[in-house]
Protein backbone atom coordinates (compact mmCIF):
# COMPACT_ATOMS: atom_id res chain seq x y z
CA UNK A 1 0.00 0.00 0.00
CA UNK A 2 1.19 3.54 -0.80
CA UNK A 3 0.10 6.71 0.20
CA UNK A 4 -0.65 9.78 -2.19
CA UNK A 5 -0.05 12.94 -0.78
CA UNK A 6 -1.41 16.54 -2.32
CA UNK A 7 1.24 19.11 -3.34
CA UNK A 8 1.44 20.58 -0.41
CA UNK A 9 1.49 18.00 2.10
CA UNK A 10 4.94 16.91 -0.40
CA UNK A 11 6.46 19.82 -0.44
CA UNK A 12 6.45 19.73 3.87
CA UNK A 13 7.18 16.48 3.57
CA UNK A 14 10.11 17.11 1.56
CA UNK A 15 11.53 19.83 3.94
CA UNK A 16 11.76 17.17 6.88
CA UNK A 17 15.37 16.43 7.34
CA UNK A 18 15.86 12.45 6.73
CA UNK A 19 16.01 10.45 9.86
CA UNK A 20 15.12 12.73 12.15
CA UNK A 21 11.95 12.08 14.50
CA UNK A 22 8.82 13.77 13.70
CA UNK A 23 6.53 15.84 15.78
CA UNK A 24 3.41 16.69 13.70
CA UNK A 25 1.42 19.30 15.69
CA UNK A 26 -2.34 19.31 14.30
CA UNK A 27 -1.85 15.97 12.64
CA UNK A 28 -5.44 15.77 11.07
CA UNK A 29 -5.48 12.79 8.52
CA UNK A 30 -1.88 11.38 9.60
CA UNK A 31 -0.82 10.80 6.15
CA UNK A 32 2.16 13.14 6.19
CA UNK A 33 4.02 11.24 8.97
CA UNK A 34 3.02 7.65 7.35
CA UNK A 35 4.33 8.96 3.85
CA UNK A 36 7.34 9.48 5.69
CA UNK A 37 7.87 6.20 7.47
CA UNK A 38 6.50 4.14 4.31
CA UNK A 39 8.98 6.07 2.31
CA UNK A 40 11.94 5.22 5.19
CA UNK A 41 12.56 9.02 5.18
CA UNK A 42 12.25 9.43 9.51
CA UNK A 43 12.50 6.22 12.04
CA UNK A 44 9.61 7.36 14.00
CA UNK A 45 6.82 9.86 14.76
CA UNK A 46 4.57 11.29 16.99
CA UNK A 47 1.22 12.29 15.60
CA UNK A 48 -0.48 15.20 17.61
CA UNK A 49 -4.13 16.42 17.36
CA UNK A 50 -6.13 18.98 20.50
CA UNK A 51 -8.73 17.30 18.85
CA UNK A 52 -10.09 13.63 19.55
CA UNK A 53 -11.61 13.26 16.08
CA UNK A 54 -8.94 13.95 13.90
CA UNK A 55 -7.00 11.81 15.99
CA UNK A 56 -8.99 9.16 15.81
CA UNK A 57 -8.97 9.23 12.37
CA UNK A 58 -5.44 9.15 12.21
CA UNK A 59 -5.05 5.83 14.62
CA UNK A 60 -7.39 4.02 11.77
CA UNK A 61 -4.86 4.93 8.81
CA UNK A 62 -1.66 4.33 11.66
CA UNK A 63 -3.53 1.09 11.84
CA UNK A 64 -4.27 0.89 8.16
CA UNK A 65 -0.91 1.02 7.35
CA UNK A 66 0.40 -1.19 10.13
CA UNK A 67 2.40 1.70 11.23
CA UNK A 68 1.27 1.16 14.74
CA UNK A 69 4.66 0.68 16.16
CA UNK A 70 6.80 3.37 14.27
CA UNK A 71 3.74 6.28 14.95
CA UNK A 72 2.68 7.27 18.40
CA UNK A 73 -1.16 9.14 18.68
CA UNK A 74 -0.80 11.69 21.54
CA UNK A 75 -3.98 13.66 22.28
CA UNK A 76 -2.13 17.32 22.89
CA UNK A 77 -2.89 21.61 22.94
CA UNK A 78 -0.09 22.14 20.88
CA UNK A 79 2.96 21.32 22.39
CA UNK A 80 1.59 20.73 25.63
CA UNK A 81 2.65 17.09 25.65
CA UNK A 82 5.80 16.75 23.95
CA UNK A 83 8.31 15.19 25.89
CA UNK A 84 11.87 16.73 26.25
CA UNK A 85 14.09 14.04 23.94
CA UNK A 86 11.00 12.58 22.04
CA UNK A 87 11.23 14.60 18.49
CA UNK A 88 13.94 16.30 16.07
CA UNK A 89 11.43 17.96 13.96
CA UNK A 90 8.41 19.37 14.58
CA UNK A 91 5.71 20.20 11.80
CA UNK A 92 3.11 22.45 12.04
CA UNK A 93 1.01 22.75 9.37
CA UNK A 94 -2.65 23.88 8.09
CA UNK A 95 -3.76 26.58 10.88
CA UNK A 96 -3.24 30.46 10.90
CA UNK A 97 -0.49 31.80 11.94
CA UNK A 98 -1.47 33.39 15.38
CA UNK A 99 -2.13 29.90 16.50
CA UNK A 100 1.23 28.94 15.22
CA UNK A 101 2.85 31.46 17.24
CA UNK A 102 0.95 30.96 20.08
CA UNK A 103 1.89 27.06 19.62
CA UNK A 104 5.62 27.90 19.45
CA UNK A 105 5.74 30.36 22.71
CA UNK A 106 3.79 28.74 24.92
CA UNK A 107 6.39 26.63 26.24
CA UNK A 108 9.67 26.08 25.39
CA UNK A 109 10.27 23.96 22.74
CA UNK A 110 12.74 21.03 23.20
CA UNK A 111 16.03 20.97 23.68
CA UNK A 112 16.25 17.97 21.44
CA UNK A 113 14.68 19.53 18.60
CA UNK A 114 16.66 21.02 15.36
CA UNK A 115 14.41 21.92 13.09
CA UNK A 116 10.84 23.53 12.73
CA UNK A 117 8.96 22.90 9.57
CA UNK A 118 5.81 25.24 9.43
CA UNK A 119 3.37 26.26 6.81
CA UNK A 120 0.84 28.71 8.55
CA UNK A 121 -2.46 30.00 6.57
CA UNK A 122 -2.82 33.43 7.46
CA UNK A 123 -0.06 35.84 9.24
CA UNK A 124 2.83 34.48 7.90
CA UNK A 125 5.17 37.57 8.39
CA UNK A 126 4.30 36.75 12.48
CA UNK A 127 5.56 33.51 11.85
CA UNK A 128 8.86 34.40 10.29
CA UNK A 129 9.48 36.81 13.35
CA UNK A 130 8.29 33.86 15.84
CA UNK A 131 10.87 31.75 14.30
CA UNK A 132 13.41 34.41 14.93
CA UNK A 133 12.15 35.42 18.98
CA UNK A 134 12.96 31.82 19.52
CA UNK A 135 16.11 31.08 18.79
CA UNK A 136 15.25 29.51 14.92
CA UNK A 137 16.72 31.15 11.45
CA UNK A 138 14.73 30.43 8.41
CA UNK A 139 17.51 28.10 6.13
CA UNK A 140 14.94 27.35 3.35
CA UNK A 141 11.34 28.12 1.85
CA UNK A 142 9.06 26.75 -0.54
CA UNK A 143 5.59 27.92 -2.03
CA UNK A 144 2.78 25.63 -3.89
CA UNK A 145 -0.45 26.64 -5.39
CA UNK A 146 -3.04 24.07 -4.92
CA UNK A 147 -6.94 24.34 -5.21
CA UNK A 148 -6.86 28.05 -5.93
CA UNK A 149 -4.34 28.55 -2.73
CA UNK A 150 -1.68 29.58 -1.96
CA UNK A 151 0.45 28.00 0.77
CA UNK A 152 4.18 29.56 1.83
CA UNK A 153 6.31 27.01 4.20
CA UNK A 154 9.41 27.55 5.63
CA UNK A 155 12.02 25.22 7.43
CA UNK A 156 14.04 26.39 10.53
CA UNK A 157 17.15 25.28 12.41
CA UNK A 158 18.63 26.35 15.93
CA UNK A 159 20.32 29.43 15.86
CA UNK A 160 20.69 33.12 15.62
CA UNK A 161 18.81 34.98 12.77
CA UNK A 162 19.88 37.85 10.14
CA UNK A 163 17.50 40.63 10.85
CA UNK A 164 15.41 40.83 7.92
CA UNK A 165 13.64 43.80 6.32
CA UNK A 166 9.36 44.42 6.73
CA UNK A 167 9.37 43.13 2.83
CA UNK A 168 11.34 40.05 3.55
CA UNK A 169 9.08 38.98 6.89
CA UNK A 170 5.94 39.44 4.95
CA UNK A 171 6.93 37.79 1.57
CA UNK A 172 9.78 35.50 2.38
CA UNK A 173 13.68 36.39 2.63
CA UNK A 174 14.47 32.65 0.90
CA UNK A 175 11.33 33.01 -1.79
CA UNK A 176 12.53 36.39 -2.71
CA UNK A 177 16.46 35.26 -3.08
CA UNK A 178 15.05 32.69 -5.51
CA UNK A 179 12.41 34.52 -7.05
CA UNK A 180 10.69 31.53 -6.84
CA UNK A 181 8.13 30.85 -9.47
CA UNK A 182 4.72 30.84 -7.20
CA UNK A 183 5.85 33.78 -5.45
CA UNK A 184 5.61 35.53 -8.65
CA UNK A 185 2.71 34.21 -9.52
CA UNK A 186 1.14 35.18 -6.33
CA UNK A 187 2.84 39.03 -6.50
CA UNK A 188 0.97 39.41 -9.84
CA UNK A 189 -2.24 38.13 -8.88
CA UNK A 190 -2.26 40.85 -5.26
CA UNK A 191 -0.51 43.40 -7.34
CA UNK A 192 -4.08 43.39 -9.48
CA UNK A 193 -6.09 42.39 -6.81
CA UNK A 194 -4.71 45.09 -4.69
CA UNK A 195 -4.80 47.72 -6.87
CA UNK A 196 -8.26 47.08 -7.77
CA UNK A 197 -9.55 47.15 -4.35
CA UNK A 198 -7.69 50.94 -3.75
CA UNK A 199 -9.45 52.21 -7.06
CA UNK A 200 -12.63 51.53 -5.56
CA UNK A 201 -12.36 53.07 -1.87
CA UNK A 202 -12.69 56.81 -0.54
CA UNK A 203 -8.84 58.33 -0.74
CA UNK A 204 -9.61 59.64 2.77
CA UNK A 205 -10.56 56.82 4.66
CA UNK A 206 -8.16 54.85 6.88
CA UNK A 207 -8.61 51.33 4.73
CA UNK A 208 -7.30 53.28 2.07
CA UNK A 209 -4.39 54.31 3.72
CA UNK A 210 -3.95 50.61 5.09
CA UNK A 211 -4.06 49.41 1.46
CA UNK A 212 -2.14 52.00 0.31
CA UNK A 213 0.65 50.49 2.68
CA UNK A 214 -0.16 46.73 1.62
CA UNK A 215 0.27 48.04 -2.45
CA UNK A 216 3.50 49.80 -1.47
CA UNK A 217 4.87 46.93 0.11
CA UNK A 218 3.62 44.53 -3.04
CA UNK A 219 4.75 46.77 -5.53
CA UNK A 220 8.39 46.70 -3.82
CA UNK A 221 8.22 42.93 -3.97
CA UNK A 222 7.26 42.92 -7.76
CA UNK A 223 9.94 45.31 -8.27
CA UNK A 224 12.68 43.21 -7.18
CA UNK A 225 11.19 40.03 -8.98
CA UNK A 226 10.69 42.23 -12.26
CA UNK A 227 6.79 41.47 -12.32
CA UNK A 228 4.08 43.45 -14.48
CA UNK A 229 0.67 43.55 -13.30
CA UNK A 230 -2.09 43.58 -16.29
CA UNK A 231 -2.64 47.28 -16.07
CA UNK A 232 1.47 48.27 -15.72
CA UNK A 233 1.48 46.12 -19.32
CA UNK A 234 -1.76 47.54 -21.19
CA UNK A 235 -0.13 51.49 -20.48
CA UNK A 236 3.44 50.53 -21.74
CA UNK A 237 1.72 49.23 -24.63
CA UNK A 238 -0.42 52.42 -24.96
CA UNK A 239 2.91 54.32 -25.17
Amino acid sequence: MSVRLSARLTALAEMVTRGNRLADVGCDHGYLPIWLCLEDRIPSAIAMDVKPGPLSRAEGHITEFDLTDRIETRLSDGLENLGEDEADTILIAGMGGMLMRRILTDRAIPESVTELVLQPQSDVAEVRRCVREIGFHIVDEDMVYEDGKYYPMMRCTRGLSPEYSELEDEFGPVLLAKKHPVLRQYLGYQLTLTEGILSKLDAQSQRYTEIEHKLLSINLAVSELHIDSPRRQAACCAV
